[in-house]
């Protein structure tokens, strides 16, 4: 039995599996759309106002490059999360889709230490987190679809790029 009530729907008719399975591929994608409005939002204005005068490393992509990568990586994230939403009627999927809800949280986070508290190190600390949350969420949905963890393997290694980045920034204001 699933510790999880939304692992196992049980509709009565044709119908209401269908909107149950449409409702919670909907709440996904709304879910990842949320978070990147929101940590678009968050970081419109410190992106031009104080971003660039921190010291950066010369590795540093140009700021055109983020928008591009995360709206990509948010579309993944969606779409990989929807794999394991679809395939509930396996195992528990409860513990997958908790991690990602959990990553999800600590990615709008890091929009709002970082950019919104303007704060390298509080988004240092939690980059670290969310890093192992990603990787966690990544192993998870492998278990349960391996075109889901696979979606997230880019997500992840970007996750790696922007906690060095991170880490870099934090040791050049110090």
């Amino acid at each position: 039995m699933s510790a999880c009530a939304f692992a196992r729907p049980h509709p009565q008719t044709a119908g209401e599996h269908r909107a149950w399975t449409r409702g919670g591929v909907g709440v996904l994608a709304a879910a990842c759309l949320a978070v990147a409005v929101a940590g678009g939002l968050v970081t419109a204005g410190p992106v031009k106002s104080w971003y660039p005068d921190l010291p950066k490393p010369g590795w540093t992509p140009p700021d055109w490059v983020f928008g591009p990568v995360w709206t990509a990586l948010y579309l993944m994230m969606a779409v990989a999360a929807s794999l394991v939403w679809l395939a509930r009627d396996r195992d528990d999927v409860c513990c997958p889709l908790t991690a990602f809800g959990l990553q999800l949280t600590a990615n709008l986070l890091w929009s709002v230490l970082f950019f919104g508290l303007e704060s390298p190190l509080l988004g240092f600390l939690d980059i670290l987190v969310m890093w192992g949350l990603v990787g966690l969420t990544t192993v998870q949905f492998w278990g349960v679809s391996r075109a889901a963890g696979g979606l997230l393997v880019p997500y992840w290694l970007w996750v790696t790029y922007a906690a060095v980045l991170n880490g870099s920034i934090l040791l050049l204001t110090r």
